[in-house]
């Protein structure tokens, strides 16, 4: 059966609403929303993936973050002077500096200039444009506040391009840290050890595991360099694969959410997104089901996706979405349903929520900035263990030599 994209008013109240619906056909579903109190205003057929025609080579196409950000920011202003969608769209082409992202805007324009709408145009490039964009365009235009969902648009890739650097800013210091300490250990065992372990060939003595242990990584690593990188090459690929298939993807996502420091920041980065993204659905007009299940795909971890996936099915059969975020406390923190029942309660669910947005936004920035003197001790044990076990492997034999002289 068909699926449309609908927005309707209430007809006692007269509020605006929109939200996906399945029906025969346009005049069904228009009886179907009259008879829950609602006159249908715009309907939009969905068409099935198998259906969207998109070229091969554009599944490829990447665009940074912050480009889409200016793009939102910039359109909505363009459309707040008065131009017309496409002429905003060409003179966007213009100006932007990415190349992939100019042809693409190029191209949007003369579907647009073809008859298309913005929202099918832009739905030609779902890896650029995420079916959160696409579905938000879509409602500001049949419901005529396309410049107000741009500018929400906006607002959320802007907090979400700051919660990734500020992340990866974070993770930047350790990573270097330990890709240096692999390079110089690395170097140790294929040119230094060598030349010591000579010393020891001479040697009259028992050497200890530790050091034989040593000297065997070493001299494997001299005699097997090629075998050595195709064993690290291919455990990468192994972990890669892994990680593309669900249940390893499941696994991974598992580990992550139960590592100290690590768990904490997926909890509340995940959190803030959550609250953000439903926060600007609902503010569009999107319905509660429609929503969920909109964020349900755009949150990176899977936990949350089932999570969210089960809530869709109790939320039809009328339960609270505040019971259901409660009913997943070790990935939801409890604010979260705390929050959401106070919004359920007054009736401002879009509001508290972004209010709970910029309070996890604040935490986050908070951890990431901290995250050096946490994770500096940690790294200092670390690499303070593995100097310690190889002095210790390479002065046993030593010190047995002058006991021997003694």
């Amino acid at each position: 059966m068909p699926k449309f994209l609908y927005t309707a008013k209430n007809i006692a109240g007269g509020e605006s609403t929109a939200g996906e619906a399945e029906a025969k056909d346009e005049r069904t579903l228009a009886q179907d929303l009259r008879a829950q109190g609602f006159l249908l205003t715009s309907a939009k057929e969905l068409k099935t993936e198998s259906t969207i025609q998109v070229r091969f080579l554009d599944r490829f196409l990447s665009v940074p973050l912050k480009e889409k950000m200016v793009f939102a920011r910039n359109l909505a202003v363009m459309i707040s002077s008065g131009l017309v969608v496409a002429r905003a769209i060409k003179s966007l082409s213009v100006q932007t500096k990415n190349k992939a992202f100019r042809k693409i805007l190029e191209d949007v324009h003369d579907e647009i200039q073809a008859g298309k709408t913005l929202s099918e145009s832009l739905a030609k490039y779902p890896t650029v444009f995420s079916e959160l964009f696409t579905n938000m365009v879509y409602v500001g235009e049949v419901s005529g506040n396309l410049e107000t969902v741009l500018n929400i648009l906006a607002l959320q890739l802007e907090k979400e391009h700051d919660l990734k650097s500020k992340v990866r800013g974070a993770m930047t210091y350790p990573a270097v840290i330990v890709v240096a300490m692999i390079g110089i250990g690395i170097l140790m065992l294929t040119y230094i050890l060598p030349k010591i372990t000579g010393v020891f060939a001479d040697m009259d003595v028992q050497l200890p595991k530790s050091t034989l242990f040593i000297m065997g990584v070493s001299d494997f690593l001299r005699a097997h360099a090629i075998l050595s990188v195709a064993i690290v090459v291919a455990a990468v690929l192994a972990v890669k694969f892994l990680y593309g298939t669900p249940s390893g993807k499941r696994f991974f996502h598992y580990v992550f959410l139960r590592m100290p420091i690590v768990g904490n920041i997926i909890i509340k980065v995940n959190a803030a997104r959550f609250a953000r993204i439903y926060s600007s659905l609902l503010k569009s007009g999107v319905s509660v089901v429609d929503s969920l299940t909109i964020v349900s795909k755009t949150l990176g971890n899977v936990y949350y996706r089932d999570a969210l996936r089960e809530g869709i099915e109790a939320i039809q059969k009328g339960t609270e979405l505040s019971k259901i975020i409660a009913a997943h406390e070790r990935i939801f923190p409890i604010l979260v349903a705390q929050i959401i029942e106070v919004g359920e309660e007054t009736g401002k669910t879009d509001l508290v929520l972004e209010r709970l947005a910029e309070f996890y936004e604040e935490e986050v920035n908070q951890i990431t900035k901290n995250m050096s003197s946490i994770i500096e001790p940690v790294l200092m044990l670390f690499i303070g263990g593995g100097v310690g076990f190889f002095a210790i492997a390479m002065l046993q034999p030593m010190y047995s030599v002058l006991e021997n002289i003694k």
